[in-house]
């Protein structure tokens, strides 16, 4: 039975480290694509040499060619430029929609029954983009990262309380940015909620850590950003989609009515399958959680309207 195929655009951090994750899992056959000249050969090449020691049989290659991509099932997108110390996420927004917008239509012209998995920043407006681009409908273009906000959440619920991580769970909602929505009353360590074991000082020092997670990273590298966690990130989802989980998973997609939204990517918990979005999970919002939702949803929009421009 012959692999998936999974397309990484970007041969980056966090577009190589995705590729690597995705390949020594055995998930799927992987082609590396980037517009430079040799970065994508020279990663591919060097990720297949590691496959003897780490035992996988998938296949790796690096390429500048779209036709080496067609027939994907899954198309991970993580060029674009990444965020320098001082920039906003909104300086990124124009430069990044010109290159999303281009690989994308390059991507899905040769892959049309692909579902997109976009991870390049501001990536609520970079959803919006890979759609357009693309004419997917919403099942299959969802952007990662709620995920990664999790993850960072669950990271700072398991210090502050010295517990696995595995037994931390963390529900984040909104834009992926400073307006994101961490729930904690549903953020819960072994299905305790953490309002009951922290006092309410400390849930809200980690939920503003979390909301600033990429800053934090941003502002100790100096000259790059974060790319383990993201492409661990794209990994869950891809595998997700791939192995027909049905994991239920903090993403970016197009809301149509759910939870007063509509015709906006907002992160929301989804179910991830073969099929992509397979469907959003909706969940009961106190009136403060739906405000904070609500603003994050307006930020979204900014940005939409700024790119409508």
């Amino acid at each position: 039975m012959a692999r998936d195929k999974v397309t990484v655009i970007g041969a980056g951090n966090v577009g190589a480290t995705t590729a690597q994750r995705i390949a020594e899992a055995g998930l799927a056959d992987v082609v590396l694509i980037d517009i430079v000249e040799g970065l994508p050969q020279g990663k591919g090449l060097d990720l297949a040499e590691a496959a003897p020691v780490v035992a996988h049989d998938a296949n790796v290659v690096g390429t500048n060619d779209y036709a080496d991509t067609a027939g994907s099932d899954v198309i991970v997108v993580t060029s674009g430029l990444a965020r320098q110390p001082g920039m906003s996420r909104d300086d990124l927004l124009t430069k990044n929609a010109g290159i999303v917008r281009s690989v994308v239509e390059s991507a899905a012209a040769v892959s049309p029954d692909a579902i997109i998995v976009v991870v390049t920043n501001p990536l609520d407006a970079m959803c919006h983009v890979a759609m357009d681009a693309s004419g997917f409908p919403r099942e299959r273009v969802i952007g990662m990262a709620g995920v990664l906000d999790s993850a960072r959440f669950r990271t700072f619920i398991a210090r502050e309380l010295g517990v696995s991580v595995e037994d931390t769970h963390a529900f984040v909602l909104g834009g992926h940015g400073d307006t994101m929505v961490p729930l904690s009353r549903y953020s819960t360590v072994a299905g305790v909620p953490i309002t009951e074991l922290l006092p309410a000082d400390r849930v809200r020092a980690l939920e503003e850590r979390t909301a600033n997670g990429g800053a934090e990273i941003v502002g100790l590298l100096k000259t790059g950003s974060a790319f383990y966690a993201p492409a661990a990130g794209a990994f869950e989802m891809v595998e997700a989609i791939l192995l027909d989980r049905k994991r239920v998973l903090p993403c970016a997609v197009r809301l149509q009515g759910e939870f007063g939204v509509d015709g906006l990517f907002v992160g929301v918990p989804v179910v991830l399958g073969r099929g992509g979005m397979e469907r959003v999970f909706e969940i009961e919002l106190t009136d403060d959680e739906r405000a904070a939702f609500q603003r994050s949803a307006d930020a979204v929009r900014e940005l939409v309207e700024v790119l409508a421009r």
